[in-house]
């Protein structure tokens, strides 16, 4: 009996796409099946590194005693959520028509780590492959298929990922623990979060630290154009007077143009995008956040399969592509006129330092697959962010973007004015020309007036960082990947240590506190990006995750010693001077899911109540605005803000018996039919009259 192929997915809807693509048909709870092979997911992640508490009775309890923890084995359990679907993997690799195992999760070291795990755990015995692909067109996984290699070759990218994850839990359980025990606070922090949240704070304090100053510039016009005047020091005039007298002296000497230089600026078109960059830039059109922005290309790459994998970190294309780029150009040509155009001259790549193998590791640049999109069927954020890389991808086949770039300098005295010109020779990959419009024949030795302007200037503050800017921060300083830089974002935010405004991020009084408390050598990124060149040494086989690991064990035992060592004392900004009615605690602000609560600061006492009432969905019978829900001595209510109508909120019962959503859609269809008016007995009459009624 021939041997059945086991291949796991990442996802549910990976693995129906595989399936139809490998002939699986049949249909079954967990996976789907077909003559040759069985096709099953992961849902995520389904194991996790085992807690403290798995490992250590006495790690129950959060003690300063029991740090650092430094466990010989971390050893994986079972997330609680998905042990149906581990439960069911196992049943499948157990069958004895199973020959081998084809790893099929996303080709990269979250991927690898994903399904390792479920091997390792239910123990698999028999040949693992791997199949990697960077698109999920039917083409990509055919091909994919037919260049499975062993599992074996991919070891060193699980290593990194599980060094990875052993030194997350390492710093960062070990020193939230330390910092919450010390400062009876939960306070969390963590070898990527912590500088991150530094870097913002950082930019804060540059903010904070501006002073603004006052300089003056002078201008020198000449029919309806400007020449800046040149100086060393641009903030050179402090004071009006000094500057009112220099111009003085300078209007009494006509100008000479002195020089014209004229200089050809080439721009060739930017390189792809890699998941950073498009999640920057994003960011700075159109304010979407860094998680946003992964979900969109996620969408594009795994359900309309029209771009490449979106989590790398190349913006560089594999030499092996070339032959692909004609089918690319035409699966967008419909869409795209200047695809038609570059497909008439043979599709040729004008930008050639695009493919270089060295500067691709797992995966190559984000481009558009040969699958032709279906714009109908997209989001009007998917589309954007779709455009984007396709416009990007255009761009390797447009020819630089060519400025003659004039200087023309008039000369009064020693002191030289500068007046420039741009002429676009040819707009190439930016299709607007972009180009002002000149009314001054300039010539060399025409004889310039003297007619200044004093500009009054003041310097301008430090911008607070935005996504955009703090991910080219974090890339610039290896923090985090491409695919995990987003997460940390979106944690530092729900961990309240971090906000977001609309002027950019800000760090929360709790998060000041807390880099005050933390390890200056976490605060720091240099120590982070050193752990992070480390894990990509692994990844790559030239550095071993054992050294490795017994590193972070020594720099896990030198931060909590600096922490239970600390003289800094510690203020909770979240405590209230409200008092608890249950033990008269002071209460404690708390940021929710479900708005703003106030929580009592008695770890034993579990009173809470919102800071301000939750608005409902039930509307005010008079003003038909939403009422919202009021906690009284009573039990709760609906009042209306506007009106200040009351109403008893109906128990589970009375809601039990109103209308479920779909009985009401019945009865809106129902109401909604068009009847015909009933006549009145008037109308009647005049029709019979006038021989109407037949």
């Amino acid at each position: 009996m021939a041997k059945k192929q086991l291949i796991i997915a990442e996802k549910p809807s990976v693995a129906k796409d595989l399936s139809r693509v490998l002939n699986a048909k049949n249909k079954n709870k967990s996976y789907y099946e077909g003559p040759d092979v069985i096709v099953t997911w992961a849902l995520g992640h389904l194991l996790g590194l085992k807690m403290p508490e798995d490992l250590n009775k006495d790690w129950q309890n959060w003690q300063m005693e029991t740090l650092p923890m430094l466990p010989k084995q971390l050893g994986i359990k079972p997330l609680p959520k998905t042990g149906h679907q581990l439960k069911a993997i196992k049943q499948l690799a157990s069958r004895k028509d199973v020959g081998e195992a084809v790893i099929a999760t996303d080709a990269g070291r979250e991927g690898e780590l994903v399904a390792r795990w479920i091997l390792e755990y239910i123990r698999f015995d028999k040949p693992v492959k791997r199949l990697w692909i960077s698109s999920q067109t039917d083409k990509a996984i055919k091909e994919g298929f037919r260049k499975l290699k062993p599992a074996k070759e991919y070891d060193n990218l699980y290593y990194s990922a599980l060094a990875r994850a052993k030194a997350d839990w390492l710093v960062g359980l070990n020193v939230t623990r330390a910092l919450t025990v010390k400062y009876q606070d939960n306070l969390s922090a963590g070898r990527v979060q912590t500088p991150t949240l530094a870097l913002v704070r950082d930019q804060e304090k540059k903010i904070e630290s501006f002073r603004p100053q006052t300089y003056f510039t002078v201008d020198l016009l000449y029919q309806k154009e400007k020449g800046r005047l040149v100086q060393k020091n641009q903030f050179a005039f402090k004071e009006r007077n000094d500057v009112e007298s220099f111009v003085k002296e300078l209007s009494k000497t006509k100008g000479r143009v002195t020089d014209i230089q004229d200089k050809i600026k080439t721009e060739a078109a930017p390189l792809p995008y890699d998941l950073t960059e498009i999640q920057r830039e994003a960011n700075q059109r159109y304010q979407f956040s860094a998680k946003k922005t992964l979900s969109l290309v996620q969408s594009l790459y795994e359900f309309h399969k029209i771009v490449t994998y979106p989590r790398t970190d190349s913006k560089y294309l594999t030499t092996d592509m070339k032959d692909t780029m004609k089918e690319r150009l035409r699966a967008i040509s419909l869409s795209f006129p200047e695809a038609k155009e570059y497909l008439k001259t043979g599709g040729k790549v004008v930008l050639n330092k695009v493919f270089n193998n060295e500067k691709v590791s797992d995966h190559h640049a984000l481009i558009p697959t040969e699958q032709q999109p279906r714009f109908e069927k997209l989001s009007n954020d998917e589309q954007k962010i779709y455009l984007m890389i396709v416009n990007r991808f255009l761009g390797i086949f447009a020819q630089p973007h060519r400025v003659n770039q004039r200087k023309i300098i008039a000369q009064f005295g020693k002191e030289q004015f500068i007046f420039r010109q741009n002429k676009v020779e040819e707009a190439g990959w930016k299709q607007e020309k972009d180009e002002a419009v000149s009314t001054v024949a300039w010539k060399k030795d025409m004889i310039v007036p003297a007619d200044f302007t004093i500009n009054k200037e003041l310097t301008s503050p430090p911008k607070p960082l935005n996504e955009g800017s703090l991910l080219g921060f974090m890339e610039k300083h290896s923090l985090g990947t491409p695919a995990t830089r987003a997460e940390i974002i979106e944690k530092l935010i729900k961990s309240e240590l971090m906000e977001r405004t609309p002027q950019g991020l800000k760090v929360s009084p709790k998060g000041k506190q807390l880099l005050q408390l933390v390890n200056a050598s976490l605060v720091t990124p240099e120590l982070t990006e050193k752990w992070e060149k480390t894990l990509e040494g692994i990844a790559k086989g030239k550095k071993n995750s054992k050294v490795f690991l017994s590193e972070i064990e020594a720099d896990t035992s030198r931060l909590v010693s600096e922490i239970k060592h600390s003289e800094n004392s510690y203020q909770d900004f979240s405590m209230t001077q409200k008092k608890c009615p249950d033990c008269g605690s002071n209460l404690k602000e708390k940021n929710t899911r479900d708005g703003k609560l106030y929580v009592c600061s008695n770890q034993e006492c579990s009173y809470k109540r919102r800071k301000e009432p939750k608005t409902s969905n039930h509307r005010c019978p008079q003003c038909h605005r939403k009422m919202v829900i009021i906690e009284g001595k009573n039990g709760a209510y609906f009042k209306c803000n506007q009106c200040s109508i009351s109403e008893k909120i109906p128990d589970k019962k009375q809601h039990s018996k109103k209308m479920t959503k779909h009985e009401e859609k019945r009865l809106m269809k129902q109401y909604s039919k068009k009847k015909e008016p009933e006549e009145s007995a008037l109308a009647q009459a005049l029709k019979a009259a006038l021989g109407e009624d037949k």
